[in-house]
């Protein structure tokens, strides 16, 4: 669990979706923690076979991605194969304010234990403004709806960092397949998705609503 992103957004109290998204939220991560070893290697695989074959990622100079957790889809394999095929990956570092900060992947050598368990790079940080500069951008998540609507952690990290990502950038969330559902409770704040990528495929969504 991204327990970084629990509390940063501003009027997180006054989300009047608050109450349905923590929820839905319970719902899946105990759903996730089910998940086996061998199921979650396998969906690991087909996720990075697919993203790596999506023309929006295969194009991309730069990609902006971040290391999974426990029982978040793998990006182990993906961020090392992405290296290969001389693309810049971009992570995140969680800074104080819990806003998103971003690094260059030099692989996994390079990790480092951060804050609440999670792995960062240690090289130079880029910036706020630097996942702006990527050809694709692929977050976590917990859930997402047909119209792109993601659910997070409920600190609006990423909420944040899609805003400052140009219209038109190909913005995925990574899920397992049984996350993407009919409806996603919406708050003022949400930032939706262009696509969402499983162990199935990429499903892109067209125009895109907040909500309905």
């Amino acid at each position: 669990m991204r327990d970084h992103q629990t509390g940063g957004e501003p009027g997180h109290l006054s989300d009047p979706s608050a109450g349905a998204k923590s929820a839905l939220r319970d719902q899946l991560r105990t759903a996730r923690g089910r998940l086996g070893l061998a199921t979650l290697a396998e969906r690991s695989r087909a996720l990075t076979a697919h993203l790596l074959q999506a023309p929006e990622v295969r194009g991309a100079g730069t990609v902006a991605a971040y290391v999974s957790l426990h029982h978040e889809p793998g990006t182990t394999a993906l961020l090392d194969a992405l290296v290969e095929r001389r693309v810049r990956v971009l992570l995140p570092v969680v800074q104080p304010d819990l806003d998103l900060d971003w690094a260059p992947y030099a692989g996994p050598q390079r990790l480092v234990r951060a804050r609440r368990g999670l792995l960062e790079p240690d090289t130079e940080p880029l910036g706020h403004n630097a996942i702006g500069w990527a050809d694709a951008v692929l977050l976590p998540g917990q859930a997402v709806d047909h119209h792109g609507n993601r659910l997070g952690q409920g600190g609006g990290c990423y909420d944040r960092a899609l805003a400052r990502v140009p219209v038109g950038t190909f913005t995925c969330v990574l899920l397992h397949s049984e996350e993407i559902v009919d409806a996603v409770p919406v708050g003022p704040w949400d930032r939706p998705v262009t696509a969402a990528a499983t162990e199935l495929g990429v499903t892109r969504f067209g125009r895109l609503s907040r909500g309905a």
